[in-house]
């Protein structure tokens, strides 16, 4: 073995052959690389195995942990059957995502660290020179870079270790099975459900909704709105009893502003209106963001995340900033006791996730 250590030519046991002195072949000068020291699996066919062993042993852990996690997906499910609490409750998410966690941390974990002791022990550590050259060598070099290659195939021992090769393309294919489960578990498509709102339900059948205030859901009649105020609004009726009531919450905001007729830009715009009173999705058109600035003076409503201005005398158009489009218009009338009503939803879909708003739904 000492005769072995110290063959400081880089001369394989086994192959006998020498990574340096095929790095001088080409005429230069060994730039000073130390002396190789073999491992203990270099110099012993059963240290060798051993580590074979303990590689294809941390496949397997890693195939175990996979198969953990898709065991915890239908174990411990926070919805479903979940063998440490009860259905529905936060404990059993709690379970769900620790038990789910640690499958899918043990199955990426001992992948990488099989490869890692792979490396370390198994395949060739010998440090290698060359000179630069050009991009496609002649055809004595291509030879000599396949054999190369041939070389270092050959030194891994991938031929030659079928229970490691094996294991490893175990646990590569049972990772990405594990990621199939969590994918049911994404819900339906919300088909059309983002292009309405709860004004546009609350309006069917020519109905109409009043108008409420969003702190304290009170209708708000037409006098109560004055040139330069500001309203956030929603529809009434909408309150913890509605059905994905956050949801249409969100999709529901709007503001209510009333501005002098003859500062109006935009016809059609105050013909959705009454009397200069106008209302518009509080969703700003870029990212989402609430519109809850008013600047009285140039009746332009300011989006605080990213500065999207509208204007609110041209149909709140768009008159800086990065939004693409104006916010979406609630046409509004008054009925029979002075209160601001709906009489249907916005035209188009509200927020920022539609480009193929004119596309018929």
């Amino acid at each position: 073995m000492n005769e072995l250590t110290h063959n400081i030519d880089g001369t394989s046991p086994r192959t006998g052959v020498s990574t340096v002195a095929r790095a001088e072949e080409g005429g230069f000068r060994n730039p000073g690389l130390p002396p190789h020291e073999y491992r203990q699996a270099d110099l012993d066919p059963k240290a060798e195995k051993r580590a074979e062993r303990i590689v294809s042993l941390l496949f397997v852990l890693s195939i175990l942990g996979t198969a953990f996690f898709i065991a915890s997906y239908f174990l411990f499910s926070p919805t479903g059957t979940n063998l440490l609490a009860e259905e529905g409750t936060l404990s059993a998410v709690h379970w769900s995502t620790l038990t789910m966690g640690i499958g899918l941390a043990v199955g990426i974990f001992f992948i990488g660290a099989g490869a890692i002791h792979w490396a370390k022990t198994l395949m060739p550590d010998h440090e290698v020179t060359e000179e630069r050259h050009a991009q496609r060598g002649d055809e004595e070099t291509r030879e000599a870079a396949s054999k190369i290659l041939v070389d270092g195939i050959n030194e891994s021992g991938i031929a030659r270790r079928p229970l490691v090769v094996a294991s490893l393309a175990g646990a590569l294919a049972a990772l990405p099975i594990a990621v199939l489960f969590p994918i049911s578990t994404l819900g339906p498509l919300p088909g059309n459900k983002l292009h309405h709102t709860f004004w546009g339900r609350a309006t069917e059948n020519k109905k109409r909704v009043r108008i409420a205030r969003d702190h304290d859901q009170t209708p708000i009649k037409a006098s109560d709105v004055t040139v330069g105020s500001i309203f956030h609004v929603m529809p009434e009726g909408l309150t913890e009893e509605t059905p994905d009531w956050i949801e249409e919450r969100a999709k529901a905001a709007a503001i209510l502003v009333r501005i002098d007729p003859a500062d109006g830009k935009n016809e059609a715009s105050l013909e959705a209106g009454h009397e200069g009173i106008l209302a518009f999705s509080k969703i700003c058109t870029h990212v989402g963001c609430p519109v809850a600035l008013y600047e009285q003076q140039t009746h332009h409503m300011l989006c605080p995340c990213h500065q999207s201005t509208f204007d609110v005398t041209d149909g709140a158009k768009v008159v800086f900033g990065p939004a693409h489009r104006p916010l979406p218009q609630l046409p509004i009338e008054v009925d029979d006791e002075g209160y601001l009503v709906a009489t249907g939803d916005f035209p188009e879909p509200i927020g920022p996730s539609f480009w193929d708003i004119h596309k018929e739904k």
